[in-house]
């Protein structure tokens, strides 16, 4: 479960990116974060993977306190959540195989685990065949694949994605809100920060409203409102 309780984060010259948030995530939830730009929906995914601190306020997943942990203990903390980013991120002298081979290499697994998983997950994802192309040699919708099994490698139990489909065309948002939902489907739990009305009411999930950093809504079967 993940807890967010009196969560207030400030910047400096007292800017109040969110200020005394309260919610949970139950295991196996699908859960969209929405709001205007600067809402604070990428301040909630940096606290929740532990990249900022919280001014006020803890933050909880399953047996961990995030805002209590050091910065040696993040790496197998993160080892729990994947996440995927709006710009995909991914390494441009590393073919689709490595660039998810690195985050297995990084947990320390054999290369015989490796050579299995990779082409599994690329195979769910649908690109299997693509495992040996270059990020310049795929497309936007590609790039978003690959960082989706890169994130979904290790098994975590949450996948966060921050605007995932910003930089896609209409028919790659939907190819990859559709995997989102296949992997929901399959048992992780899925946050999705997005400012898409159309995704959020598509959806039919629980949707959590930010409005300057406060939550205003909070719903099953949400709909995309401010």
């Amino acid at each position: 479960m993940i807890v967010f309780q009196n969560v207030t984060k400030t910047y400096n010259h007292n800017v109040t990116a969110i200020d005394k948030i309260n919610f949970k995530i139950q295991p196996g939830e699908f859960v969209s974060i929405v709001g205007l730009s600067g809402a604070g929906k990428s301040t909630v995914i940096k606290l929740l993977i532990g990249e900022e601190k919280p001014t006020k306020g803890q933050i909880f997943f399953g047996s961990y306190e995030i805002n209590k942990l050091r910065p040696s203990e993040l790496p197998e903390f993160r080892r729990h959540i994947g996440v995927i980013f709006q710009d995909f991120r991914l390494l441009s002298k590393k073919t689709a195989f490595e660039n998810i081979a690195f985050a297995l290499e990084v947990a320390g697994r054999s290369q015989k685990q490796i050579n299995e998983l990779v082409p599994q997950v690329l195979d769910l994802v649908g690109i299997k065949d693509k495992m040996f192309n270059f990020p310049a040699e795929l497309s936007g919708g590609e790039k978003q694949r690959v960082a989706i099994a890169r994130a979904m490698i290790n098994r975590p139990e949450v996948l966060v994605a921050d605007e995932p489909t910003g930089n896609l065309d209409p028919f790659n948002t939907w190819e990859v809100i559709k995997l989102l939902t296949k992997i929901n489907e399959l048992g992780s739990t899925l946050i999705l920060a997005t400012h898409s009305n159309e995704i959020v009411n598509t959806l039919g999930r629980r949707v959590v409203t930010l409005d300057n950093g406060k939550i205003i809504r909070d719903e099953e079967n949400g709909r995309f409102m401010i």
